[in-house]
């Protein structure tokens, strides 16, 4: 085994709740993985330095979020440091130099990806049970697939690595060899994790995370039956439901519930979500709706996350899924300041935190909630037999919840696949708005992605731009790799 793949940092073998700047410290001393991995303690904290590489917690989970909802019809951004970013992500000027793509969304996947295969490859000189092993086995596929997942929807294919013997140096992976790849670990692990709530501990994948996981993944690759079928079968563990008011849902006291099936847990000890320190209007004091009053343990980036107007406008008046969008607020001078129409509303999903430090909140990110695969089984049997009842009553569950028990659906209003589909979209966007990939990735697959963008005047536009540009940093460490089409 060559050298740089025989011994790692021991400062990446932290917890979860390890941020990136701890991370990237100077190396005081190295290990040999063959023997520190023979310790459950040693196989522990390379799995969980794979999950805080993996889940993205803190400050990149934020970048996540923006880098993949900016080019979206949904939200934009103004103002400080970050516009420099925002402005190329909004405009579909990417370029591949843009540091948020390298360290953001090509090296923390790439680094789960080396923790994990690490761990596979030397977990046979752990003093471990055979059923511990497994698990422990499990979880590190379920995070290099989960890396792999986000790396295929954000670049296409990519280097598939899955061992730490491979060559420094490797090509793109085959389109269907990658997808093959997912589907098999995704499907894999699924008989091996433990079910919802029996995992070691919260945050931890199980059962249903992998089962939910790859029920997204047939969707955004257009695997309609497979979609719906994993779909129904993540249903039939019924060990989800809809959180019952979805206000409350995302607020840090009630994160833990049985909605969320797929989350990327975050903590404001030093990596935290730090979305609402720009989602703060200048000079924000209170809320007057809801009576929630500016902190001082609380920042007001000069970073300004915004909506759309024409994206608040579609909200039904009595949908409650839009009363987490600020539209007034009380100023430090004690003027009422509206945010409507000047495409400057605000998502405050990400409801602020108490006990915030600074930038950092403790708002865990759902990566993937019931109500998506609700939705997602829907879409799937409208790709497949067009409107029709099933599907109707998946939708409506959800819009219950929204307080739209009065508006509910009929198979009747749609004469066709597409017009089902139409709607679909429009739903996704009140029910995900501000939240991971979900926005771009409905787009996308529902072939929306640049035609939005174009009425949007972002002449730019291409199709090519349905994924990031390959970072240069990773281009120039790797001469077999090769820059995505169009860029």
């Amino acid at each position: 085994m060559k050298i740089y793949q025989l011994y790692f940092i021991l400062l990446i073998l932290i917890g979860l709740c390890g941020c990136e700047k701890q991370l990237e410290e100077p190396v005081y001393s190295q290990l040999e993985p063959a023997g520190f991995l023979a310790t459950e303690e040693g196989v522990n904290s390379l799995l969980n330095a794979a999950f805080a590489e993996g889940y993205l917690n803190g400050y990149e989970g934020k970048n996540r979020v923006m880098l993949e909802s900016w080019s979206t019809d949904i939200e934009w951004e103004t103002d400080g440091g970050e516009n420099r970013i925002a402005s190329q992500v909004i405009n579909f000027t990417l370029d591949a130099s843009l540091d948020w793509l390298f360290g953001t969304l090509w090296l923390r996947p790439y680094r789960a990806i080396r923790n994990a295969n690490l761990l596979l490859d030397n977990i046979d000189n752990a003093s471990l049970v055979d059923e511990d092993k497994a698990v422990y086995i499990a979880e590190a596929k379920f995070i290099r697939a989960l890396s792999y997942v986000h790396l295929y929807s954000w670049f296409g294919p990519v280097p598939l690595r899955t061992s730490s013997n491979d060559p420094l140096s490797l090509p793109k992976a085959e389109d269907s060899s990658l997808r093959q790849f997912i589907e098999e670990e995704l499907l894999a692990v699924a008989t091996v994790l433990p079910p919802p709530g029996s995992e070691r501990n919260y945050g931890r994948p199980n059962k249903g995370a992998a089962m939910a996981l790859l029920c997204k993944f047939y969707l955004n690759t257009k695997q309609w039956q497979k979609a719906a079928d994993e779909a129904q079968a993540v249903i039939d563990l019924g060990k989800y439901n809809l959180y019952p008011t979805y206000e409350n849902l995302f607020k840090v006291e009630n994160e833990r519930n049985s909605e969320f099936i797929l989350v990327n847990p975050q903590s404001p000890q030093g990596a935290g979500m730090n979305y609402m320190n720009g989602a703060f209007p200048p000079g924000f004091a209170s809320d007057p709706r809801t009576g929630l009053t500016m902190r001082s343990n609380w920042a007001n980036w000069a970073a300004q996350y915004r909506l759309y107007d024409a994206f608040y406008d579609t909200f039904d008046e009595a949908d409650k899924r839009k009363s987490l969008i600020l539209t007034s607020y009380i100023n430090t001078e004690g003027r009422t300041v509206s945010l409507l129409n000047s495409n400057n509303t605000r998502s405050f999903k990400y409801w602020p935190d108490a006990n915030a430090i600074g930038n950092e909140h403790g708002n865990d990110m759902s990566e993937i909630r019931y109500a998506d695969i609700l939705l997602g089984r829907a879409e799937a049997l409208n790709e497949l037999n067009g409107p029709n009842q099933e599907s109707v009553d998946l939708v409506n569950q959800v819009r219950e919840r929204a307080g739209l028990g009065a508006k509910l659906l009929q198979v009747g209003q749609f004469p066709s696949k597409d017009d089902f589909r139409t709607h679909l979209l429009k739903e996704r966007g009140w029910e995900f708005y501000s939240e991971a990939g979900i926005r771009r990735e409905d787009l996308i697959r529902m072939d929306r992605f640049i035609a939005s963008a174009r009425e949007r005047g972002k002449a730019n536009a291409q199709n090519y731009h349905r994924f990031f540009p390959i970072p240069q940093a990773a281009l120039d460490a790797d001469p077999d790799l090769v820059q995505n089409e169009g860029y």
